[in-house]
């Protein structure tokens, strides 16, 4: 199992369709950096934050070289309407059967208000240009990450 995917390990490969029904898969991102960040659920005000975070970002993470794509288990509709709801610009991509979000370790129990359910757990991944993960950050808090992740890209 891979609970503990950790730095130095070879990213998990995934084709994914993103909010448009375009399939995109690890392998678009051979050869650069790319941010991969996990989010428990669409229009939620956390998972809007990071993802509006991430996209107002964006250019400056294409200058230092990488690219930025959130994951969650929301259809491809449901991610169409949150991206155009809050003009996000980064590729928002639908793991349904969560394999990619198993395979990643972030798929799991959680609890809430002492109810516990199976969800996604937030967690934010820097592949490095080789496949292999250069960071993790785990138990993701929203304000000020965005920020974090990048200065670490542009140390890559």
């Amino acid at each position: 199992m891979t609970e503990g995917l950790a730095e130095g390990d070879k990213a998990p490969a995934f084709r994914l369709a993103d909010d448009s029904g375009k399939e995109i898969s690890l392998a678009d991102f051979a050869g650069q950096p790319l941010v991969l960040f996990f989010y428990p659920k669409a229009d939620t005000p956390g998972c809007t934050l990071e993802a509006s975070d991430f996209s107002r970002l964006k250019a400056k993470f294409g200058r230092a070289g990488a690219r930025v794509v959130g994951i969650s288990a929301d259809p491809v509709r449901k991610l169409a309407r949150f991206r155009e709801k809050h003009g996000l610009t980064i590729p928002l991509l639908s793991d349904e059967s969560h394999t990619t979000l198993t395979a990643y370790g972030v798929w799991g129990e959680k609890m809430l208000y002492g109810r516990k359910f199976m969800g996604v757990k937030r967690t934010t991944f820097l592949i490095g240009p080789d496949g292999r993960v250069a960071r993790v950050w785990h138990n993701v808090k929203v304000p000020g990450h965005a920020e974090d992740v990048l200065a670490a890209a542009k140390a890559l």
